[in-house]
């Protein structure tokens, strides 16, 4: 697996390189958010790990640019840990955002975590179907690939995992408990605007104005994609 690690504060970017390259990882480093897009284009790697506050562009942007283009995993790593920071990253398409200071341990569980959800076969139930069918909506589980109407629809891979443990467990109601587990992993439990923030972003790339919703609301409760 090759991490693009991105930090402008060079002895923890060391740390973190020295942590990730023990652990067998394919590192590549940027300190400012100018190369980190360009060691992004021209190496594509595998996840990012990126600092919020840095130099030439921010890193707030940079998460931004890869998003609209790529369905790279992406984690956040920053001093900023106010609510509306946090919800601003996962917003703009972060996995996940861990706060500083952080434990390499928990950094390499969240890398885990987060790599696990690119891989269908990880968590999809062994007597799905290859291809979901939700009215105008079509979900390939091996392929990882929707489309609307005929139309692909660009989803990142934790986009795509919300939206495949709704919709292999049609007609269930999932709480923010059970979605955190199986989406984000363990230890992810009461992290409940994860949940928030992803099924917003999946109405609005997979409802239509005016049309039945797809994804419906237990208040306090959790959520679910109603039955056929």
């Amino acid at each position: 697996m090759k991490v693009l690690v991105v930090d402008d504060d060079v002895d923890l970017l060391d740390l973190m390189t020295y942590a990730l390259r023990r652990e067998g990882y394919n590192v590549l480093a940027a300190v400012d958010g100018q190369q980190a897009l360009q060691r992004w284009e021209s190496e594509n790697p595998d996840i990012v790990l990126l600092d919020g506050n840095l130099p030439k562009i921010d890193g707030f942007e940079v998460c931004r640019r890869i998003r609209h283009e790529s369905k790279t995993p992406i984690i956040m790593l920053t001093a900023r840990d106010e609510e509306e920071d946090i919800l601003r990253g996962l917003q703009i398409g972060a996995d996940d955002y861990m706060t500083k200071p952080f434990s390499i341990e928990e950094m390499l569980a969240r890398i885990t975590a987060t790599l696990r959800r690119t891989r269908p076969a990880d968590t999809a139930p062994d007597t799905a179907p290859p291809v979901i069918s939700i009215g105008e909506l079509e979900i390939d589980l091996s392929s990882q690939q929707v489309t609307r109407s005929g139309l692909a629809v660009h989803l990142t891979p934790t986009e795509f995992a919300l939206l495949r443990e709704l919709a292999t467990n049609r007609g269930k109601l999932l709480t923010h408990a059970h979605l955190l587990r199986r989406v984000w992993g363990r230890g992810y439990e009461t992290e409940t605007e994860y949940v928030r923030v992803y099924i917003r972003r999946l109405r609005a790339k997979l409802e239509s104005d005016g049309a039945a919703p797809l994804i419906l609301t237990q208040p306090r409760a959790g959520y679910r994609i109603a039955a056929e």
